[in-house]
């Protein structure tokens, strides 16, 4: 098994951070594989918004969710299927409803198990974490838009469709102009591509633009990615930007016949150099081989 270089893969609760009325989050503390998971409550229910990895991650989430409700009803959705997002689901079973879009139930039964394994094999802190997943059947499936009354407040779950994979799901509370956007936004890092062929190549950087750029028309005020830290609306610009240069640049390569290797390599380096900072560097070469095989 791989050497894990990383901190344990563990939801933190002990800096909960409120941004509006009845609305929390659990911020992942630039921890890898740890999401930010939020916390919407309305009069009569809470919703929760990802699960951590795992039973124990996710039993943690559930414990704070459930003092955090004070007897009110939970539900539980998952911005896509990836594991630190939703293997923790089996958790809720029973204490809450889950509901997610029926691009990523596909997603969830198709690809979770073989998930599970590469997840597995990154080294026994992640291994740990996800010993004991059963992945979870969904109480209630939608197509493309659910409106979910917590009570005095509606919360919209929105698939997007292809883009960071192939069932991304946005969650919109707008009487507070909060935005989760699960992996379609990170926060000081590169843009996840799992990019695997042949087993999953369903993300999309051409459809991930535009989808950030739809995003971006919704005028959100409070922008909570899937990793990093809370932002305002500028992080949807800020990653349209980095992908129409990751587009430009590997394309650009890609058609003067240079050969993939060498377009990754370049495109590696000017990417770095505009963004110094970034974390997540080993996911340029996954980014720049997506954009070798998509067409304009």
């Amino acid at each position: 098994m791989a050497d894990y270089p990383y901190p344990d893969p563990v939801v933190q609760t002990g800096h909960a951070r409120e941004l509006a009325r009845d609305l929390v989050v659990l911020p992942n503390q630039g921890v890898q594989l740890v999401p930010n998971v939020g916390i919407i409550g309305g009069t009569h229910s809470v919703l929760v918004v990802d699960t951590g990895m795992g039973p124990r991650n996710a039993d943690t989430v559930l414990r704070f969710a459930t003092e955090y409700a004070r007897d009110r009803r939970i539900y539980l959705t998952t911005t896509h299927f990836h594991p630190e997002h939703a293997f923790g689901a089996q958790t809720f079973a029973g204490p809450a409803t889950y509901l997610v879009n029926r691009a990523q139930a596909v997603d969830l039964a198709e690809k979770g198990p073989g998930y599970l394994r590469m997840f597995a094999g990154l080294g026994e802190p992640v291994a740990r974490q996800l010993e004991g997943v059963q992945l979870a059947e969904p109480d209630v499936v939608y197509d493309e838009s659910y409106d979910l009354d917590l009570g005095g407040r509606v919360v919209e779950l929105r698939a997007t469709g292809r883009a960071h994979s192939r069932g991304d799901q946005v969650v919109t509370v707008p009487d507070s102009g909060v935005l989760f956007t699960g992996d379609l936004a990170e926060a000081g890092q590169f843009a996840i591509f799992p990019w695997f062929p042949p087993h999953d190549t369903d993300v999309s950087g051409i459809r991930w633009i535009e989808v950030l750029r739809r995003l971006s028309g919704q005028r959100s005020e409070i922008v909570v990615p899937g990793h990093g830290a809370v932002r305002g609306p500028e992080l949807l610009d800020e990653l349209r930007g980095y992908l129409e240069v990751l587009r430009d640049e590997t394309w650009r390569r890609r058609d003067s016949a240079m050969d993939e290797a060498t377009v990754i390599a370049e495109v590696r380096e000017v990417l770095i150099a505009r963004h110094p900072e970034w974390e997540g560097r080993e996911w340029i070469e996954t980014a720049v081989a997506c954009l070798c095989a998509e067409h304009r």
